[in-house]
């Protein structure tokens, strides 16, 4: 890998490590308040973070088409943020992100149907490697001693994915066409826009000692959807799909040190399953979309 490929994937290796401790940080506070308090209080800081930034860079505002980009993208990412959060309170954060991997998969058949890409046979064969991956990893779930809400976990998961997919086919566009500090401060605030209407019914206030948690994992997220908007606009997407992987590590690290979650065999074989399916995919010679974090 030459110099000029190196950086931006090594970026989003960054990006995708500090989302990581997002996660984290989202899974205990999603345990306290509850996911959806908790991604609207993140949400709320973060739009401060990020309008701060794109008013300090002179800001111009997007022309309509762009500006519809950034809205839909937002709406796609409030739905897919909130389910992820939800998730996560439930199942391990390792299994979350396994089964998650799935997406990169989606988005090449997203791809094929919306942007008219063709669709090879390696994608093909990719498709059926992850999905068995998918399924070990369900299976070693549900047939191991776990609460009695793992399923709406596990569906909250995939569910989240699905959408994921969808989100990455605009991903690599939206890069290339405005700044990183435009593109967090729109998508956190069009986040903000979709959830802060049902505020006065679902919303449970945060302590005081719970604020610097919110913040801290604001400040992450605009961080990371930052560092991987400047990766994904300087590198095709098929050459950065591998970081996403480097998240299985970290998050399953985070998962036992904080909340004491086992790494059981199911999900690391799922894990390997999935992942050589997209590499399988993503060997075709047409630029494909790029997995996970970064978006939330």
């Amino acid at each position: 890998m030459n110099r000029s490929a190196a950086v931006p994937f090594l970026v989003a290796c960054l990006g995708i490590a500090i989302f990581c401790c997002m996660d984290a940080l989202m899974k205990g506070l999603g345990l306290a308040l509850g996911a959806y308090s908790a991604l609207l209080w993140r949400t709320l800081v973060g739009t401060v973070v990020t309008g701060g930034l794109w008013a300090a860079g002179g800001p111009a505002w997007p022309l309509p088409a762009l500006l519809r980009l950034h809205v839909g993208r937002g709406m796609v990412v409030a739905a897919m943020a909130l389910l992820w959060f939800h998730a996560i309170t439930l199942v391990p954060l390792a299994e979350a992100v396994a089964i998650s991997f799935f997406a990169p998969l989606l988005a090449i058949w997203l791809a094929g149907l919306f942007l008219h890409e063709a669709v090879s046979a390696r994608a093909v064969a990719g498709s059926c490697l992850g999905l068995a991956g998918v399924a070990v990893i369900v299976t070693g779930r549900l047939g191991a001693p776990h609460g009695p809400r793992v399923v709406e976990g596990v569906a909250a998961v995939i569910a989240s994915a699905l959408l994921y997919a969808g989100n990455l086919v605009l991903q690599r566009h939206q890069a290339q066409q405005a700044p990183p500090q435009e593109i967090a401060f729109f998508q956190t605030l069009t986040v903000l826009a979709c959830l802060a209407p049902a505020a006065p019914w679902f919303a449970t206030g945060p302590t005081p000692a719970q604020w610097p948690a919110i913040a801290a994992a604001a400040v992450f997220a605009s961080v990371s959807l930052l560092l991987l908007s400047w990766a994904y606009a300087r590198a095709q997407a098929q050459r950065l799909v591998a970081t996403e992987y480097t998240g299985f590590l970290w998050l399953s690290l985070l998962g036992w040190w904080f909340f004491g979650e086992a790494l059981t065999a199911a999900t690391l074989a799922g894990a390997v399953l999935i992942v050589g399916g997209c590499l399988l995919a993503l060997r075709q010679g047409a630029p494909a979309p790029a997995p996970q974090e970064a978006m939330l």
